[in-house]
């Protein structure tokens, strides 16, 4: 089914930001919360998996309901999940287009990756902490 994806910043997503390879940012960037009667109609659960295809590429996210979202949206925190969907066309800006991207989401069985395997997998670093 096609979504208009929506990203933006949550309190736990701000909140991981100073340790993005903590277990806290994992999980408050790679979730997908979506209304439910579009999980209904997915025939998902909370707490089940998508596979989100967009321009940018795709990515495992692990599912959330909201009725605070409206039918045929889904919105997912700004990180590295986001990004990975999202692709990196600025028509000059330099900003990407974080609101109102199609995307193709499917019900899948496969994990949510960890960040570092998804930084590899868009040909990144994995994100190292600073020692102190």
């Amino acid at each position: 089914m096609t979504f208009l994806f929506n990203t933006g910043r949550t309190s736990a997503q701000g909140a991981g930001l100073e340790h993005k390879s903590g277990p806290e940012y994992r999980e408050a960037t790679s979730v997908c919360r979506m209304n439910p009667v579009d999980l209904m109609q997915l025939e998902i659960e909370a707490g089940e998996r998508i596979r989100a295809a967009g321009p940018g590429g795709v990515v495992v996210l692990q599912v959330a309901a909201s009725d605070d979202i409206p039918q045929g949206t889904v919105f997912v925190p700004l990180g590295p999940y986001a990004n990975a969907v999202i692709g990196e066309e600025t028509h000059g800006t330099g900003v990407p287009d974080y609101k109102s991207v199609e995307v193709e989401i499917e019900p899948t069985d496969d994990p949510v990756p960890t960040i570092d395997q998804l930084m590899e997998a868009v040909g990144g670093l994995a994100y190292q902490e600073e020692k102190r």
